[in-house]
């Protein structure tokens, strides 16, 4: 075993692997050290507008901070771990390492709706000419997505705080990404915008709870969908979702021999 964790065999068994194809998502544990998670926070408190030991300075229920590219979160998202398991998950030389971990949308104990609470799925190109003038920075509605994920590989949640059940966890739409990729196949290349995407095809699936120590990596399925919900607990929750870059396009063929998981579960939804 290397000083950070990684072995001969392989970080993700295949009982995992099948489920990240079937459920669409898995929790990586210790994907990177708790200590990484707390200089993180540190760095982090300098930019929100409440401070860390005086609950009544947390006045707003969520706020975005963005491009955080830092030693602790280029370090966390690029350790040995987790670079085997995008291997595993999405093919060697098929990623392209992160260079940070971009948004934290930081979630605080507060009986405010924070009105970003819908289900979704996140979208990973920009929008066509033909979608008309659009403000990319202010309207993300007609940003794309297609069949082969165009851009995207993975989409990951990482825990940079202790998550429980009241600690505003990401909500996951169990097998949802099966529906979303059956509802992309006849778009093709071209794909849906946001507003074009029924991420409600999905509303009968079970749900399961993005929770975990800090240094915990939910490795999902880019169709996954997915939704915040309010923050009931007592601390603050730091979590980045960032996309894992795609360097070279999802092959659908399924004349091929072998497919990685991401493609893998792609291919079982629409046959």
């Amino acid at each position: 075993m290397t000083d950070d964790g990684v072995t001969d065999a392989p970080v993700l068994d295949a009982r995992q692997i099948e489920r990240f194809v079937t459920d669409g998502f898995i929790r990586f544990d210790h994907a990177f050290p708790r200590v990484l998670a707390t200089q993180g926070r540190r760095r982090m408190w300098r930019d929100l507008s409440g401070e860390p030991d005086r609950p009544e300075t947390w006045t707003r229920p969520v706020e975005r901070l963005f491009a955080y590219w830092q030693k602790p979160f280029r370090e966390a998202a690029n350790t040995a771990r987790l670079h085997q398991a995008y291997d595993q998950l999405v093919g060697s030389g098929r990623w392209a390492p992160l260079e940070g971990l971009g948004t934290f949308p930081v979630r605080f104990p507060s009986p405010q709706d924070p009105g970003d609470t819908g289900w979704h799925v996140d979208l990973s190109f920009a929008p066509r000419e033909s979608d008309g003038e659009v403000n990319e920075a202010t309207d993300f509605s007609l940003w794309r997505i297609n069949v082969r994920s165009r851009g995207r590989a993975l989409l990951m949640l990482f825990l940079f705080s202790d998550v429980g059940e009241d600690d505003a966890p990401t909500r996951i739409r169990v097998g949802s990404h099966l529906d979303i990729a059956r509802q992309l196949a006849p778009f093709g290349e071209e794909g849906l915008n946001g507003r074009q995407i029924d991420a409600g095809v999905s509303d009968a699936r079970p749900v399961a709870l993005a929770t975990g120590p800090a240094g915990t990596v939910y490795l999902c399925h880019p169709f996954l969908v997915h939704a915040a919900q309010p923050h009931r607990g007592t601390e603050p929750r730091f979590m980045a979702q960032p996309a894992l870059p795609l360097r070279t396009p999802l092959d659908l063929d399924p004349g091929q021999s072998f497919h990685p998981p991401v493609e893998a579960a792609i291919l079982r939804a629409i046959g």
